[in-house]
C-alpha cells in the first residue's frame, strides 16, 4: 500500500494549466489552515524568560568580547615583538 501511495505521489498531475490555477485557491486555504492549527500550538515564553534569556545572551556576548579583546592583543603584541626581532 506504501508504494501504491508513492507512485501515486510521484505521478504527473492530471490535467493542465487551467485546472492547476482553479486549484490553487483550495491549497493556499489548506495551506493556511496548517499554519494556524500549528501557531495555536506554539508555547510562547513569558515576559520574565524573555528578560532572562536576554541577559543571559549579553552577559555571554560580552565575556566574549573581553576574552577575544585580550587573545587579539596578546596575539598582536605577540607578533609584533617577533616582526621587530627579526628585523633587527
Amino acid at each position: 500500500m506504501a508504494t501504491a501511495a508513492k507512485s501515486a505521489a510521484k505521478a504527473p498531475e492530471s490535467g493542465g494549466l487551467i485546472e492547476r490555477v482553479k486549484g490553487w485557491p483550495a491549497r493556499f486555504r489548506t495551506f493556511y489552515d496548517g499554519i494556524k492549527r500549528e501557531m495555536k500550538m506554539v508555547t510562547w515564553p513569558t515576559r520574565m524568560q524573555v528578560q532572562a534569556t536576554t541577559a543571559v545572551v549579553l552577559v555571554t556576548v560580552f565575556l566574549f568580547a573581553f576574552y577575544f579583546a585580550i587573545v587579539d592583543y596578546t596575539l598582536s603584541t605577540g607578533m609584533t615583538r617577533l616582526y621587530q626581532y627579526f628585523a633587527r
